[in-house]
């Protein structure tokens, strides 16, 4: 008898499966999944600090970009054929349709990727900064909320960022792609 093991062979989806599981009702929007690499990954419970924390961010974000830009709340970002992730928000290039024809938005789209991060901190930094990386999103911010810190990540290279900034609640942070754009800290992480 041979003893010779087999791994099991594993069937990655792609971003067009997902979408079918959807329109199928195999995934509800009630579903908290996202596409990481051909898998579905099950999305961290939202809890009190992190809502609070994502309306805050809602209502700076909308105030300080206007017109010049889409500020989109947990909505996916197609990065490639395998993955869409659902950030916390994506700061999208504007578009007069706002992405509802065509292509989902992606990486040449986005100007800002933010998590908000308390139990997900983790997974975040290991799991979606790499992809991030990969796919070119230019700048990704880590809100950690344990920690009331802002990680700035810029300049993607390969799975990694090459330049990382902290912020603390007394700071305010500029985004690259728009410098005219300056956030207090202190109305997030306070």
């Amino acid at each position: 008898m041979d003893d010779t093991l087999i791994a099991p062979t594993r069937h990655k989806l792609n971003v067009d499966d997902y979408h079918r599981m959807g329109e199928a009702g195999i995934l509800g929007e009630g579903d908290r999944v996202e596409l990481i690499d051909g898998e579905l990954i099950d999305m961290a419970p939202i809890g009190q600090d992190h809502a609070a924390t994502v309306n805050k961010l809602t209502q700076t974000l909308v105030l300080a970009f206007g017109e010049a830009a889409i500020v989109s709340v947990q909505n996916p970002v197609r990065l490639n054929r395998f993955s869409e992730p659902q950030p916390d928000f994506a700061v999208f290039r504007p578009r007069a349709d706002f992405y509802a024809t065509g292509e989902r938005p992606g990486p040449s789209d986005t100007l800002l990727v933010i998590e908000v991060a308390d139990s997900s901190l983790r997974y975040d930094r290991g799991v979606k900064l790499p992809l991030y990386a990969r796919a070119g999103i230019a700048e990704v911010w880590i809100v950690d909320l344990r920690q009331r810190a802002l990680d700035v990540h810029r300049a993607p290279a390969g799975e990694r960022y090459l330049t990382v900034e902290t912020y603390g609640p007394d700071d305010t942070v500029t985004l690259a792609g728009a410098p005219d754009i300056a956030l207090a800290l202190h109305r997030i992480l306070g």
